[in-house]
């Protein structure tokens, strides 16, 4: 179990991070964030927190019986990255990363990003 200033260590370590946040999904109030992207990631984490809520919606408006694993949202010069996280202790929160889109290898970002929030735990 990591503490959450580690997890933010550990995300703004992956290669073209920017900026980094674990955010609860309902208050969209950040618990631990990190780095600098070039905006405010306290604003930024509530507006992704509209984002989750309604694609969760959504599904559940499907009667899908899926989960979201993550989002990405890809801008001129950076990609937003967004992880659900799942298990005990977890529920109800994602990681918001922010990736250099010229410095960052998508791919790998996400692999590193999925290793990272498997170890979250609040």
């Amino acid at each position: 179990m990591a503490t959450l200033d580690n997890v933010i260590a550990d995300l703004l370590a992956i290669e073209g991070a920017n900026g980094a946040a674990i955010v609860d999904i309902d208050s969209g109030m950040a618990l631990a964030a990190g780095g600098t992207p070039g905006f405010d990631l306290n604003v930024a984490a509530a507006g992704n927190s509209n984002v989750v809520r309604a694609k969760l919606r959504t599904i559940s408006d499907l009667e899908l019986k899926d989960e979201v694993e993550d989002i990405l949202i890809t801008l001129g010069s950076q990609y937003h990255l967004i992880n659900v996280l799942k298990g005990q202790g977890n529920s109800g929160l994602f990681i918001y990363l922010v990736l250099n889109r010229v410095t960052a290898n998508l791919a790998l970002a996400r692999h590193k990003l999925r290793a990272v929030a498997s170890h979250v735990a609040v």
